[in-house]
């Protein structure tokens, strides 16, 4: 709250310019790179406003389509389509992100990007992912919203593509309420970026809009990051190491001593030093079970406070799946003549189906997985409680 506060009694709450800019985004920025090894970092005002811009700065558009797992978040394919270009699903595999063979598999004349999605906390196979990316020169946008903190051998998440952002949205790994982070290492990208995350021009150093640069004439957005929000990611930045470390260690202990449970499987995690924690996949033996099984552990008291979402199976995680998403399965569109799926560049996807049935292997980790969110604030009593009643509701069904 002591950050917040300099800002208001500051009376400065836009991070351009004011009476006595407090200059909490530019810390952020600076931090965040200084932190996890980028060269620039961007704030911006949510996740979903920063897979936009992503896909403008990389000037994806008609005639373009995006990879995209089935597995995911409403945000990523909206970014694709709002910017006119058609999302082509790829297969995940049991690390619950792309599955690389079925990625490139796909890759066709059209294909401009992948946006690769490091779901639940920890990352894929983004190093194959990015290798593949490379060898057939696509661009690669990730997606770190759900993995703040998290790395593969040693490289933190956002370094392997083009472009990534973050979210600080409320059930993120940090959080300033809404709010996010985009992150570039390129020089004339991240320009655009700037640009297009304002409104359509860069900035004086003086805080004013300069229309004078032709590189930076577009249409910006307006997803500037308050200094307000800015404040706040700042603080739980600072705590962020604490704060997945916590998560990582609870779910590891809970996950391992849970691991001579026959019949019950766990996501499989590349390297497990880089997970963020903030989620225990399991898969089932079937849905039936998996249906069976959720609804016993959450009788044995492992259910979060009323409403909450800390036990559920996979087919209750709503607009994380493909197939849950209703503007996406009936191509509906903010345009009253059906952009970007009738646009004449489009063509080459006419038959895309994005129904149940599409992805393999994520409907079946659909139907069968079970997921468990792991607070940063359990007690070794906490942990126990879990693995208690798991191994009671698994000795009941799965035997």
């Amino acid at each position: 709250m002591e950050l917040v506060g300099r800002v208001v009694r500051a009376r400065s709450p836009f991070r351009f310019y004011g009476p006595d800019p407090q200059h909490m985004v530019d810390t952020l920025e600076r931090e965040w790179c200084e932190t996890f090894g980028h060269k620039h970092a961007l704030g911006v005002s949510s996740g979903t406003a920063a897979l936009s811009i992503a896909m403008s700065a990389l000037d994806i558009g008609p005639g373009d389509e995006v990879m995209v797992p089935g597995y995911l978040w409403v945000s990523c394919v909206s970014a694709v389509v709002r910017s006119g270009a058609i999302p082509r699903l790829v297969d995940i595999d049991e690390t619950f992100c792309i599955d690389p063979t079925d990625l490139e598999r796909k890759i066709g004349p059209h294909t401009r990007a992948v946006l690769c999605v490091h779901m639940s906390g920890a990352p894929g196979r983004i190093e194959e992912i990015a290798a593949i990316c490379k060898a057939h020169d696509l661009r690669l946008v990730e997606d770190c919203a759900q993995a703040a903190g998290a790395s593969t051998g040693g490289t933190s998440v956002g370094r392997f593509g083009d472009i990534a952002i973050f979210s600080f949205q409320l059930n993120k790994n940090m959080t300033s309420g809404d709010g996010g982070l985009m992150v570039c290492e390129d020089d004339a990208l991240f320009r655009r970026i700037v640009a297009l995350h304002d409104l359509g021009y860069a900035r004086t150093p003086a805080g004013r809009l300069d229309t004078s640069d032709e590189a930076c004439q577009l249409w910006g957005v307006g997803a500037r990051m308050s200094e307000l929000a800015g404040a706040m990611a700042l603080a739980q930045m600072r705590k962020l190491p604490a704060i997945t470390g916590a998560m990582r260690s609870s779910k590891w202990r809970i996950r391992e001593a849970l691991g001579d449970v026959q019949k019950l499987r766990f996501r499989v995690v590349p390297d497990p030093s880089g997970d963020t924690g903030p989620f225990l996949l399991m898969i089932l033996p079937d849905a039936e079970l998996a249906d069976r099984f959720v609804a016993a552990v959450r009788a044995e008291g492992i259910s979060g406070p009323e409403g909450s979402l800390a036990c559920l199976t996979m087919r209750e995680w709503g607009l994380h799946w493909y197939s849950n998403i209703p503007s996406l399965v009936h191509k509906r569109s903010n345009a009253r003549d059906g952009f970007p799926w009738t646009h004449p560049s489009n063509a080459f996807a006419a038959d895309y189906s994005y129904a149940f049935g599409a992805l393999p292997t994520c409907d079946d980790l659909h139907h069968r997985g079970a997921i468990l969110a792991i607070a940063s604030t359990l007690t070794e009593k906490d942990e126990r409680d879990i693995v208690t009643a798991i191994r009671k509701v698994a000795d009941a069904l799965l035997r």
